[in-house]
């Protein structure tokens, strides 16, 4: 990555990884009542994480081989993140049975 990039993009994404993953690690050891904002959360980061790789790209600071590297292992993330949201709103939503 050019250097130009490397301290600016490239430390954001860093941080924004690393945020994810403290998001994702604090969910995983609360009660589910409580996953909620953390799963939202770390859903953010990801979306925002994945424009910041495509502003690199778009700007040539990572090549097509890298981009679709990191786009293919994020979409992964994001998708298991999206699964869980799922079936942590679906255990704290109301019984609709009367």
């Amino acid at each position: 990555m050019p250097k130009v990039h490397k301290y600016t993009l490239g430390q954001k994404i860093d941080n924004l990884l690393v945020e994810t993953i403290e998001a994702i690690a604090t969910a995983s050891f609360l009660y589910k009542a409580e996953k909620l904002p953390y799963i939202k959360r770390a859903i953010q980061k990801m979306d925002t994480l994945k424009v910041f790789l495509l502003i690199l790209w778009e700007a040539k600071s990572i090549d097509n081989k890298k981009y679709l590297a990191l786009s293919i292992k994020l979409e992964g993330v994001g998708k298991m993140l999206g699964g869980w949201l799922g079936q942590i709103t679906k255990q704290n939503s109301p019984d609709k049975k009367v």
